[in-house]
């Protein structure tokens, strides 16, 4: 069974302003250079269709990691993701995100909707963690989303800032 992730997020910006970050090549950059972690890169960004796809290479050192984690999968964990950005319309952009863990039987997915509030903007994220290990699973996806939750944070607090150094 999958543990839900539920995450929101206020920026003092629009959804325009928002969009344009995250369809920007320089965001997803300073983005991974600054708060990416070891080895963490942008792999690629391409825009097809009216909808703009970035992939992430991220990693975890072993060192950093619960023990319930490193008892079932040694060594630094290697986490690719990708978010997928569609248009704005109605003052409204909706995004969608996959994680997976290279050679664990890990996987992260759900959407992101961004919406204009007042002079800012609020993103709402809804998705979900499985971990397929018999006995253990419960317990790798609570850390996981856990740690989630902890990552989001690190990534608006960002987001804000990199906004407002934005004219």
């Amino acid at each position: 069974m999958a543990s839900r992730i539920e995450h929101s997020a206020r920026y003092s910006k629009s959804v325009d302003a928002v969009h344009a970050a995250f369809t920007s090549e320089q965001y997803w950059k300073d983005r991974m250079a600054e708060i990416g972690g070891p080895g963490g890169q942008l792999l690629g960004i391409e825009t097809a269709n009216g909808t703009t796809t970035v992939n992430l290479q991220q990693s975890i050192a072993a060192d950093k990691l619960p023990g319930v984690v490193t008892a079932v999968r040694p060594g630094d964990l290697v986490i690719k993701r990708s978010e997928s950005w569609g248009p704005v319309t109605n003052g409204t952009t909706n995004g969608t995100f996959t994680a997976a863990v290279d050679g664990a039987p890990a996987k992260i997915g759900g959407t992101v909707t961004v919406t204009n509030d007042g002079t800012g903007s609020v993103a709402k994220v809804d998705g979900e963690v499985e971990v397929k290990i018999p006995l253990f699973g419960g317990k790798i996806e609570s850390v996981i989303a856990e740690q989630l939750g902890r990552l989001l944070d690190s990534e608006d607090a960002f987001t804000e800032q990199w906004l407002d150094a934005k004219p």
